[in-house]
């Protein structure tokens, strides 16, 4: 019952905010859409706004429910529990809770969405029961990113290739979703394949939360030891950023295993670091990160374990065009800076101004508005 529990919880948060003050405009950006609609509901006429990082529940966690189970792995812990009866009671529990969610969605004035993948998710939930007049107000404000920062500390220039090492680099917390597994199993197949490029580096970067991780990264090395390539493969738990940044100028390829990951900051970090990367074919790396740059591709998109194994051959066996790749991926990056951010960020707010300053006839009918309970 988290997701029911959690948006419960978040009206009791928003009680509380209402208690100690009014708002003459309530922005939401933690994802607690159902403090929005109780906003709404209290404040009629105070516009609202959310930033959409993740939908509390999508149409692909529900169609994960009928998935196999094998696709675990890929689809998110709850692929395949649709069936049997606490299965069936998880469906209708789940298209119940969507339902409100879209409900209390369509209340709110201004959405934004860190991502495509997320908007387009959005959208499909919420787009059906909002006012056709703003249907398409729905904008994506991509979340900022230490694109200068990289920059600044990483060169990518001719000089700078001889820095770069045959390491395939892979940043991510160990968990779950990040699909680790499928990264290594993709490895140990392109070190058999036995090709010039085979004899590169794999380097596993995360932090480690609580003994569940830890025993996840015990696991992992279990089956590095399992596909022989203990000799190829390092990880380095909680590194720092200056740790992180060595990392990142001296490594080739950037790798992200994740199925439909939101939006994809690592990979951001990767381009803005001059790395090529092989990334999952879905969410935010796909459409809207490892995306082309005046017609030319800046990375490889693979799924299955071959067609990551292939990847990892072409990024490395690109030779003298490695750079241009890498001028290109830098290029790609600049979309993500934080004054791209601020300036997308600053025309949602000027909608939500406006909207709150319609003329003296709105001002007056909020100061006569009354909740008891609630001091005005």
């Amino acid at each position: 019952m988290t997701l029911l529990g959690q948006s419960v919880g978040s009206l009791f948060t928003a009680y509380d905010a209402f208690c100690l003050l009014t708002p003459d405009i309530f922005i939401d950006t933690m994802g607690y859409a159902f403090a929005l609609g109780f906003c709404k509901l209290l404040f009629p006429s105070v516009p609202t706004g959310a930033y959409v990082h993740y939908p509390t529940i999508s149409t692909d966690m529900l169609s994960s429910l009928n998935a196999a189970v094998s696709d675990a792995p890929k689809l998110g812990v709850n692929a395949g529990k649709g069936t049997g009866t606490k299965g069936a009671a998880k469906k209708v529990y789940w298209e119940i809770f969507a339902k409100l969610y879209s409900w209390v969605g369509s209340s709110i004035d201004v959405v934004m969405t860190n991502s495509t993948w997320t908007q387009n998710h959005i959208k499909s939930l919420w787009g059906p029961y909002r006012n056709p007049s703003s249907s398409e107000e729905i904008a994506v404000v991509y979340p900022p990113v230490a694109v200068e920062e990289l920059e600044s500390e990483i060169e990518v220039s001719r000089a700078s290739e001889a820095q770069r090492e045959k390491i395939l680099l892979y940043i991510a917390q160990f968990r779950p979703e990040k699909n680790h597994t499928l990264v290594l199993n993709s490895f140990a197949e392109f070190v058999k394949s036995g090709s010039e490029a085979s004899n590169a580096k794999l380097v596993l970067v995360g932090s480690v939360r609580d003994d569940t991780d830890s025993k996840r990264v015990y696991e992992l090395r279990l089956l590095v030891n399992e596909l022989h390539i203990k000799e190829s493969v390092e990880f380095h738990l909680d590194a720092s950023w200056p740790e992180i940044l060595e990392w990142l100028r001296k490594s080739s390829v950037g790798v992200n295993g994740m199925w439909n990951e939101h939006f994809g900051i690592g990979v951001v970090e990767y381009q803005a670091a001059g790395l090529i990367g092989v990334v999952h074919d879905s969410g935010g790396p796909k459409i809207d990160i490892v995306t082309e740059v005046d017609g030319q591709p800046t990375g490889f998109h693979a799924t299955t374990e071959k067609e990551f194994a292939a990847g990892f051959e072409k990024a490395l066996s690109l030779g003298s065009e490695a750079l241009e790749w890498r001028e290109r991926a830098r290029v790609s990056a600049r979309r993500f800076t934080e004054e791209e951010f601020t300036n997308r960020w600053i025309a949602q707010m000027e909608k939500l101004v406006k909207l709150r300053i319609k003329g003296p006839e709105d001002e007056a009918k909020r100061d006569t508005h009354f909740v008891p309970g609630f001091h005005m």
